[in-house]
């Protein structure tokens, strides 16, 4: 990992890293004067009230800019493209990921800081994991370059977070009983079952599929234990001769606290749609029409 650490990357992670902070104490600030000047209510707001309404504008503006740019050097770009170079899957990197790492870095810090100075009001102790686990990750991919496929992938999930943030704003205007806030509510449910649950389930099944670009050395004798198999394939495929033994050890187990952490959330949004009454209703209306349509 040495070699990938030179004084010029160090600058430019420094620079990519700032520059997420930097955004966001940008948007931060204009959420609250475009705020002032759209939404009428916004005045009436708590002190409170208004600093998680700016923090959730630039987790909305990460959100958007992380899972495009993912998106793009994952499906669209040939970068992970599996024919595309001789180089291993799991080596490739680029200055757009490189930049996309840091600039996460860079918001999961403020975010951080913001939810730790407040304190539990902007979140709970598992805001306080989830964004320790995620700057974690991202720094070990970034500063090794490797294994950046699928730090882009669980970056990627980010695309749920608007949704989270519009279902609070529609909640605080008052707005909980209105149509959008069920048609928010229902692509939130399918959003974060696609995003957060299968996704993952995609990402450890291609980890263990590229199983093979690791070097096993003398680490791991049994090749028919297919437990143990399992259980490795959720280490985010880096050498094992190249990796400081706390970054080995800490990617054994963060990919799956991450993804216990998401059905967690899923089974509480899912618990909160069927709770809801207007939810139930507005479901029932819709399954109405539609068989009213099929009829016709």
């Amino acid at each position: 990992m040495a070699d990938n650490v030179s004084p010029s990357k160090q600058f430019y992670w420094l620079v990519s890293v700032f520059s997420g902070i930097i955004m966001c104490t940008i948007v931060y600030k204009l959420t609250g004067i475009i705020s002032v000047l759209c939404f009428k209510g916004y005045r009436k707001l708590s002190n409170e009230k208004k600093l998680e309404w700016n923090n959730r504008g630039f987790s909305t503006f990460h959100a958007f800019i992380a899972s495009t740019a993912s998106l793009y050097l994952l499906l669209l770009s040939d970068l992970f493209s599996e024919d595309y170079y001789d180089e291993l899957i799991i080596n490739r990197t680029s200055s757009l990921s490189k930049t996309v790492l840091g600039i996460s870095i860079g918001y999961f810090l403020s975010d951080l800081a913001m939810i730790l100075w407040l304190y539990p009001a902007l979140g709970g102790l598992e805001y306080v994991l989830h964004h320790g686990l995620s700057m974690f990750s991202i720094f070990l991919a970034l500063v090794s370059g490797k294994a950046q496929i699928y730090i882009l992938m669980v970056l990627f999930t980010e695309i749920t977070t608007p949704f989270v943030n519009l279902r609070w704003y529609l909640d605080v205007a008052g707005l909980k009983s209105s149509n959008i806030y069920i048609c928010n509510g229902v692509a939130l449910f399918l959003g974060w079952l696609v995003a957060r649950i299968l996704l993952f389930i995609y990402f450890f099944v291609h980890m263990a599929i590229h199983f093979d670009q690791i070097h096993h050395g003398n680490l791991f004798k049994c090749r028919d234990a297919k437990l143990l198999c399992l259980l490795i394939s959720v280490l985010l495929v880096i050498n094992v001769k190249e990796i400081f033994p706390l970054g080995f050890y800490s990617l054994l187990v963060v990919p799956p606290m991450l993804a216990i952490m998401n059905v967690f959330w899923f089974w509480k949004i899912a618990k909160e749609c069927m709770d809801n009454d207007c939810f139930d209703s507005q479901i029932s209306n819709w399954a109405v029409e539609w068989i009213r349509l099929g009829l016709h």
